[in-house]
């Protein structure tokens, strides 16, 4: 039952999370790539790259790599990003042997359960950085800020299904670092309903504990208000820099 949505249930990926619906945010992540590269086709690693989407809208002003634990979201992206070179791989453990000017997580670092997890994807990332280098990661969550038993429902149509999303969040441990996601998906099509169920455990950390094991590691960090969060969510992206 979990982690549906990136094996067997892959398909609803397009139709709850519409590619369109990352542009905006896309062109926030830009600006910060910019801001700290400067211009130019810059190299650029996505772990996590799930579907593919915010990457469609980064893939053709940079020079991309993505990586994704999943075959079938890998294959997704693929799609999108036909020029993107796509490497399956785990963003704990990953070894390219190369050097990147920006490494970038999205909400993929979410799926990071424990302190070690968030310390061997750093070492991952500033492994692949060159000296001075970006690491943009963007927790959806964060334990000041997270608000229990959330509940949020949408309904998109893409070609012949119409999806009514059903998500609720919450904590059946406050005293681990994981959080529970129940998804429902109520799937119209032919004139038939079916009901698909998923469940994703994510990570829960206070924002001191990313920085702590950041500095660590190796990296100066920043925090950036993002635009683009919902209320209760993360609301900050975080902007670390290599420091060798």
């Amino acid at each position: 039952m979990r982690n549906r949505l990136y094996t067997d249930l892959a398909n609803l990926f397009p139709v709850i999370t519409p590619r369109e619906h990352y542009r905006e945010e896309a062109k926030f992540w830009s600006s910060i790539l910019r801001s700290a590269l400067g211009a130019g086709a810059h190299r650029i690693l996505e772990m996590g790259v799930g579907g593919g989407h915010l990457l469609s809208y980064l893939r053709d002003d940079f020079s991309a790599t993505a990586v994704d634990l999943s075959a079938t979201m890998l294959a997704l992206s693929k799609k999108l990003n036909p020029t993107v070179r796509h490497i399956q791989g785990d963003m704990r453990s990953l070894d390219l042997d190369e050097k990147f000017d920006a490494v970038l997580i999205h909400d993929a670092v979410s799926y990071l359960l424990s302190e070690n997890d968030i310390r061997a994807t750093a070492q991952t990332a500033l492994t692949h950085l060159r000296a001075g280098g970006l690491l943009v990661m963007a927790p959806d969550y964060f334990k000041e800020t997270f608000i229990p038993d959330r509940i949020s429902s949408f309904t998109n149509i893409l070609d012949d299904q119409t999806v009514t999303f059903i998500e609720h969040t919450w904590d059946p441990n406050p005293d681990d670092t994981e959080i529970e996601v129940n998804m429902f998906f109520l799937i119209k099509k032919n004139g038939k309903m079916i009901i698909e169920e998923d469940i994703h455990h994510l990570g829960l950390f206070q924002r001191d504990v990313w920085e702590r094991i950041l500095q660590e590691t190796g990296f100066s960090v920043k925090w950036i208000p993002s635009p683009h969060k919902e209320p209760g969510t993360g609301g900050y992206l975080i902007s670390a820099y290599a420091d060798t």
